[in-house]
């Protein structure tokens, strides 16, 4: 007699006594979890959020009533934490000026989702210590954040792209950043149309809106400078005609709409990715695209599976006998 056979014959002449004994086996193995080691995608940003006086314009929406660009985006970031599988890393900075700022290195999302959540609660124009928004500067400085991080981070800069003073095209700045060296997303915010800026003291109280005469219009280089005799021209007053200005709207530099068109230039510059923000979905799929992904080995337990295994081989040891006399009425 073989021992298949052998196994067969004790199988049918103890079958309550084989299930229960595989109850028991997985239940001991569900104490124990041994775990699974498998490949998985994960993610680690270092998330940047403009908090310049232009951010405070309502011109977004959540759930039909009208807020500001900053609480929209924070709204949305809020919900996209969800998305993120666990082992996944994020951290907070924030952007006035012309530098990032970091608040807080990336954490694993699920042990500090509390805390994750808590901190971005926090983050308001209040915290701002200039009134100047010069965006490319601060995307420079948020990728030297990046690359100065453990792990390597992803950007993610979220900002409506408003530079402010005005930025003249002639004389941008540069830099000597590589493009694709810091992967991740320029994230705009903000209305298409132009809308007021609201004005507030240090406390974050309002005061209106900014006016035309109270706001830079245009780039200082643009000004011209004075030169020591009447009708004297410099040299580089007349070198060549004016650019276009990278999404400035001389004269109307009191209002603010997205500066898509700027934005998608320094994406494309920086080798990032642009994103306009106008749902909570499309930034979750955007935080978790393939091109942000790293591949890691993740420990996966197997609690759960094997103590359900448990259940079943116990119900079905239960079972077997009013199955079998069911047979036996119908027969």
């Amino acid at each position: 007699m073989t021992l298949w056979h052998r196994l067969r014959v004790s199988w049918r002449r103890g079958t309550d006594r084989w299930l229960l004994s595989l109850a028991a086996l997985a239940l001991a193995a569900s104490l124990i979890d041994p775990g699974v080691m498998m490949e998985r995608s994960l993610f680690d940003h270092v998330i940047v959020l403009d908090v310049t006086q232009s951010m405070n314009v309502t011109d977004e929406q959540i759930d039909g009533q009208p807020v500001s660009r900053l609480a929209f985006a924070k709204h949305a970031l809020r919900q996209s934490l969800l998305q993120l599988p666990c082992g996944s890393k994020v951290g907070w900075a924030i952007f006035t000026e012309y530098r990032a700022l970091l608040l807080l290195a990336p954490i694993e999302v699920c042990a500090n989702l509390s805390e994750l959540r808590s901190t971005l609660a926090q983050i308001d124009a209040r915290m701002a210590w200039s009134g100047n928004s010069e965006i490319a500067k601060g995307l420079h400085s948020a990728i030297g954040i990046a690359k100065q991080l453990p792990d390597s981070p992803s950007l993610v800069f979220v900002t409506d792209g408003q530079e402010a003073p005005p930025l003249n095209a002639h004389y941008r700045p540069s830099f000597d950043d590589k493009p694709g060296e810091v992967p991740g997303l320029i994230v705009g915010v903000g209305d298409q149309l132009p809308s007021p800026i609201p004005k507030t003291d240090p406390e974050g109280q309002p005061l209106g809106f900014w006016r035309a005469d109270e706001v830079m219009q245009t780039d200082l280089r643009s000004q011209g400078r004075g030169a020591s005799v009447r009708g004297e021209t410099l040299a580089d007053e007349n070198a060549g005609a004016a650019a276009p200005m990278l999404g400035a709207t001389p004269g109307l530099e009191h209002l603010s709409s997205l500066r898509e068109g700027y934005l998608r230039l320094l994406a494309g510059e920086q080798g990032m990715v642009f994103l306009r923000l106008q749902s909570r979905e499309r930034l979750a799929a955007a935080l978790t695209s393939p091109a942000l992904a790293k591949p890691a080995s993740v420990r996966t337990g197997s609690r759960f599976v094997l103590a359900g295994l448990a259940f079943c081989l116990l119900l079905a040891r239960y079972a077997a006998p009013w199955l079998r006399k069911t047979r036996v009425l119908k027969k």
